[in-house]
């Protein structure tokens, strides 16, 4: 009964409408978007590969244990009945500490935390071009609604317009003409009300496959961008004068050819010797048979019957074994190994500072395009708002001449053809505005700027050194 309880309210909540504002739409996708988890898993690789470049560096112990039977000692059976050990217990703790490798376990510690760092400020600039994909969906769909809505307005007056000249025509205060122009312009407007549906559900369908959501979950969009927002939004964005230098791609570009020359370094290492020192303690033990009694002795008490009295015998138990020494290792001729490895370093650190200059030039080649389409965004916006505002003047002009029979139709559908374009283009004009705001604050590697005066910052910081 409960999980079929469970079940139907999940039914239900699946068939509510999710209410959705752009800065939570912005959080979802940086949570489940496909992008951002495949830069979040290449962080936690190179996390580990941190780990395991320390280890290099650090002491090493380990603990080992062995049991041998011997089921046929030859030596025992041809020499001595002494070398007859059936069992054999051995049990050792070895610590050992790498003393000088060319400095290789160093230079392979900053490489990867390097790569950490040029990991995670990859990934940052991932979740910025996803960010701003979310923007560039979600306000392509609440654009589609706004063109949907004004041509549905405009379908009502024009319908109305339709009533009114049927009225007039009757009164006979209007030709035929007129009539039958209004129900052609009315008719001429429906396929615009279908195109516009038609676009807001294909806009909601990507908006969905970016938020990873079910392309039947009905969405309710709360935020809209307008005249009103824009210039709140873009201030902050359009006053900075940053080039862009300091962005998070340029800085991964950047740890990424230090992490090459430290892999010169890891290289050159292997003609250098190798010194590291080691300790071993342990015990081992000998029974004749099943397990060691306990702690080893050796006394004539424990040699069979008949030996000779001088003689002395172990009890099977446990022996201390202690070992300490030094090793000592170099390479004299190793094929030329190492000298592939280095010049495969110095091949990647060229290949490395090549996509260094390319990411700079490409870094300041976005600047200066958002910069540009920001500034013609702005004009264009300016324009926009005085021509609806003239717009909307004439075409109410227009209607009330026409209903006092001294305007045409003409006049009435011509204006109110330029009040549903200049509409359209105000809310295009504003949109773009915006975006262009968002796309230079992505450019520069700032947060980027949202509706209701905050912002979201998916960049990170690194401190490698």
């Amino acid at each position: 009964m409960i999980l079929t309880l469970v079940f139907l309210s999940l039914a239900v909540a699946q068939q509510d409408t999710l209410r959705l504002s752009l800065p939570e739409a912005v959080t979802l996708a940086l949570r489940d978007a496909d992008e951002v988890k495949r830069a979040n898993a290449d962080v936690a690789i190179t996390e580990a590969q941190v780990t395991t470049s320390r280890a290099g560096a650090l002491p090493q112990i380990r603990l080992t244990g062995t049991y041998n039977h011997v089921i046929a000692n030859a030596r025992a059976r041809a020499v001595n009945q002494v070398f007859n050990q059936p069992n054999t217990y051995n049990v050792n703790a070895n610590f050992s500490q790498t003393l000088f490798q060319g400095g290789r376990e160093f230079a392979s510690w900053r490489a990867a935390r390097r790569v950490r760092e040029a990991s995670r400020l990859t990934a940052g600039e991932t979740r910025s071009e996803v960010a701003v994909g979310v923007l560039r969906a979600y306000l392509a769909a609440s654009l589609a609604e706004r063109f949907e809505h004004i041509r549905g307005e405009n379908l009502i007056l024009a319908s109305q317009r339709v009533t009114q000249s049927e009225q007039l025509f009757t009164a006979g205060r209007v030709a035929r003409y007129d009539v039958l122009r209004s129900r052609v312009e009315r008719a001429n407007l429906e396929p615009l009300v279908i195109q516009a549906q038609n676009d807001r559900e294909i806009a909601l369908l990507e908006l969905r496959r970016l938020l990873n959501l079910p392309a039947e979950a009905p969405i309710r969009l709360t935020t809209t961008i307008d005249s009103s927002t824009v210039p709140l939004i873009m201030t902050a964005v359009a006053q900075t004068q940053d080039d862009g230098s300091d962005r998070a791609s340029i800085r991964a570009a950047e740890l990424t050819v230090r992490a090459r020359r430290d892999a010169i370094a890891m290289a050159r290492a292997d003609w250098l010797p190798t010194i590291s020192v080691f300790f071993q303690t342990g015990v081992q033990a000998f029974p004749q048979s099943g397990f060691p009694p306990g702690r080893g002795e050796t006394d004539a008490r424990f040699c069979p019957e008949g030996s000779p009295p001088d003689r002395s015998c172990q009890n099977g138990g446990w022996f201390g074994d202690r070992t300490v020494g030094v090793n000592f290792s170099w390479p004299l001729f190793d094929g030329l190994r190492a000298k592939g490895a280095i010049d495969l370093a110095q091949a990647q650190l060229a290949v490395a500072e090549i996509a260094l200059a390319q990411e700079r030039e490409a870094v300041a080649l976005e600047v200066a395009r958002a910069r540009a389409e920001l500034n013609r965004s702005r004009a264009v916006f300016a324009a926009r708002r005085q021509t609806v505002t003239e717009a909307d003047e004439t075409f109410r002009l227009a209607s009330l001449r026409y209903s006092r029979g001294i305007g045409t139709s003409l006049e009435v559908s011509d204006s109110q053809l330029q009040l549903l374009i200049s509409q359209t283009d105000e809310a295009q004009s504003a949109v773009d505005l915006y975006l262009a705001a968002a796309e230079l604050a992505r450019a520069l590697g700032r947060p980027i700027p949202l509706p209701g005066g905050t912002a979201i910052s998916p960049q990170t910081t690194a401190n490698a050194p």
